[in-house]
């Protein structure tokens, strides 16, 4: 699994290098910002916080069996039930499994972009994928902008980059649709600030 991260993270960096170019070329065209989709907040062009990417991954199950309901149980840890019954409560059931669809899709196929990118991901995840609190901690602080507030977009720009980003939506577009798209932030968004909540961040 190991060869497979490396080869994965190389490839990452790789692509996050070519693609992040055009991302800020854009983002200064003409004075004017990026913003993200679903969002007004303005997008990440940076390069990606990779070894935060791998730690998610990981936590999640790894490249070769991700799974975000893991993921999530791992985030959460003994809230895990709390925050599931509290998501469905505000957002359904149906909502929160497609979530959980679409969040599953998303690690999966950015992991397929970037090895088709012949991209890399580092050896070692930081923070450690069996502390919830520090990776939920990490997660979060990834999402907070200059403006000091949290966006989710924000977040997984910093954890793939942007164009990776986009491309990944536009692949959700096209295998669910682009409602399930926008719930898929809209309720990431709310698991993050229950998160930060419970944790006390």
């Amino acid at each position: 699994m190991r060869s497979f991260r490396s080869a994965a993270l190389v490839a990452l960096a790789a692509a996050v290098t070519l693609g992040s170019a055009p991302a800020l070329a854009a983002d200064s065209m003409g004075g004017m910002t990026m913003k993200a989709r679903f969002s007004d907040a303005h997008v990440y062009a940076g390069a990606p916080q990779l070894p935060l990417t791998l730690s998610m991954v990981v936590a999640g199950g790894g490249p070769s069996s991700f799974d975000s309901t893991k993921l999530v149980g791992t985030l959460a840890g003994s809230l895990t039930d709390a925050e599931v019954k509290s998501l469905t409560a505000k957002y359904g059931a149906d909502n929160v499994k497609s979530f959980l669809d679409v969040f599953t899709f998303v690690v999966n196929d950015a992991l397929k972009i970037v090895t088709e990118k012949k991209v890399a991901l580092p050896s070692t995840p930081d923070p450690s994928p069996t502390d919830g609190k520090a990776l939920s901690a990490a997660l979060y602080t990834a999402g907070v902008g200059a403006d000091g507030k949290f966006d989710v977009e924000f977040m997984l720009d910093k954890l793939v980059s942007h164009p990776i980003h986009a491309q990944i939506m536009d692949d959700i577009d096209a295998k669910y649709s682009r409602k399930a798209d926008a719930n898929y932030h809209v309720v990431l968004t709310q698991a993050m600030t229950d998160l930060k909540a419970a944790y006390k961040l």
